[in-house]
């Protein structure tokens, strides 16, 4: 796999950009970044409003944008993750913990086939209530869709993780799938030892009964 290029914006006042650019150029050497291209802001504002950036240093790692000084080390970690969907899985949690499901949304809705990297979510039983709900309108907003239903036999081995709460999850998410081929895995959780669990994949396997 190639190494991500990088677009870094900066200014000529900010204290933290020639760190970052300093950095960010030892990758390029070291051929962890592909290439990199750096942008003053204050000689081409044009660009930080093209890409409504509103604050410096700014950061774009392929598809994953970071705001804000970084070590070199956490830059060189981004840039061996930025294509894998476990980066992005990472990057996804990051943005849904600080409040910005619209941005995940609209990644989402431009390339479906990055519903993906929400699993690794829904299986992380350290995610807060506000992230694992996050990844959950996510996946709902994909009812019936190709993009949720390429996804049904992972989430099947999600209904068999060690927390009830991941199972819980997953047999909602097979519900949703609309696919007949949830149906083993919901049977099988309907003696699970966990109540919730039972009731939800219930449900899951009445509406893929009735089409609901």
């Amino acid at each position: 796999m190639p190494a991500p290029d990088a677009l870094l914006l900066i200014s000529t006042h900010c204290p933290h950009c020639p760190a970052m650019l300093s950095a960010l150029a030892d990758l390029v050497k070291q051929g962890a970044i592909g290439r990199l291209e750096a942008v003053n802001l204050e000689q081409h504002p044009d660009v930080g409003q093209t890409l409504g950036v509103r604050s410096v240093p700014w950061l774009r790692i392929g598809r994953i944008e970071l705001v804000g000084v970084r070590s070199k080390s956490e830059l060189a970690d981004w840039a061996a993750r930025a294509d894998s969907e476990a980066g992005m899985a990472d990057y996804f949690h990051m943005l849904l913990k600080e409040g910005q499901l619209p941005k995940v949304q609209a990644m989402i809705e431009v390339d479906p086939a990055l519903l993906g990297a929400v699993l690794p979510i829904v299986g992380n039983v350290d995610a807060s209530l506000n992230v694992r709900l996050g990844a959950g309108v996510l996946l709902e907003e994909f009812a019936g869709n190709d993009a949720l239903r390429a996804l049904l036999s992972r989430l099947g081995e999600l209904s068999q993780h060690a927390d009830a709460r991941v199972r819980a999850d997953a047999c909602h998410y097979l519900g949703l799938t609309g696919d007949a081929a949830a149906r083993p895995w919901l049977e099988a959780r309907m003696d699970d030892a966990d109540a919730d669990v039972r009731e939800i994949a219930a449900e899951s396997l009445e509406s893929l009964a009735t089409g609901t």
